[in-house]
């Protein structure tokens, strides 16, 4: 099993809804926000009949985790439906709670659909192989091939993080779901400092994701392109607000995302 699928396949710890998750190292590192949303998606959707599919996460991170810990998941059954289902998910490491996400599940059901480009920005394979923004020691960086795009071409900042796994993954909707959730946090509230000529990667301001959303649309192929395209409408009181789409290679839209994080000038 490759790291990044060994990272996402959470284990029961005995209840009938308690969960682990494993820990994606280096000891001594912060935990990377992206493994709470894919482990608290992995682990609600253990609970949930397998034909409802995720339709919207909502995830608030309450403090740092530890990279070097595994991680023990709380599932609570909040509702089941002929159609919908929803769960909320509690996390935690050494009796404290790091995580708590609601995440709601749907039967597809007939209805508008809207939501295609009818062009891309570019082609992924002419672009350099970048990885992410920053530093990201908790990745299985050889797994995930990211290629970014940072574009002021209209005076406002846009990002454009193209990605795909490059080792095999079992063809099954909610893994590939649960894929984007990881790979999609990588940075995400980056923009929002550059917008101001700032980035994570300098510390100079205190930074990180406080409340994180996904809506998924369509079905994700994470082995295959995908565009996460970001802009940051608004900033204020040290915390910033990111907005973003989940292209698809074909031009769809799989999921709309949207993050909100702390943006604080360091005290001199």
């Amino acid at each position: 099993m490759s790291a990044l699928l060994r990272l996402l396949d959470v284990r029961s710890a005995g209840g009938q809804d308690a969960w682990t998750g494993a820990a994606s190292g280096p000891e001594g590192k912060r935990a990377f926000g992206g493994q709470f949303m894919a482990q608290s998606l992995a682990v609600a959707a253990r609970t949930v009949e397998p034909a409802k599919l995720p339709t919207t996460m909502h995830l608030q991170f309450l403090r740092g985790g530890e990279a070097g810990d595994p991680v023990e998941y709380a599932v609570e059954r909040v509702f089941d439906g002929r159609t919908a289902s929803s769960r909320r998910v509690v996390s935690s490491q050494a009796g404290r709670v790091t995580t708590t996400a609601t995440v709601s599940f749907a039967l597809p059901l007939p209805g508008p659909d809207h939501g295609h480009r009818d062009s891309m920005p570019e082609d992924p394979e002419t672009l350099p192989r970048t990885g992410p923004p920053g530093p990201a020691p908790s990745m299985p960086l050889d797994e995930i091939d990211v290629r970014v795009v940072d574009d002021r071409s209209t005076g406002e900042f846009v990002r454009r993080l193209w990605w795909r796994v490059v080792v095999d993954v079992p063809q099954e909707p909610l893994l590939h779901s649960v894929i984007a959730a990881y790979v999609c946090d990588v940075y995400m509230i980056d923009p929002a400092l550059a917008v101001h000529g700032h980035s994570m990667v300098a510390r100079t301001h205190r930074s990180g994701t406080t409340d994180s959303s996904i809506w998924f649309h369509r079905p994700v192929h994470a082995d295959r392109w995908n565009l996460l395209e970001t802009r940051s409408p608004a900033a204020a009181r040290g915390r910033g607000v990111i907005v973003g789409s989940l292209v698809g290679a074909d031009g769809s839209i799989a999921a709309t995302l949207a993050q909100e994080g702390l943006i604080a000038e360091r005290e001199q």
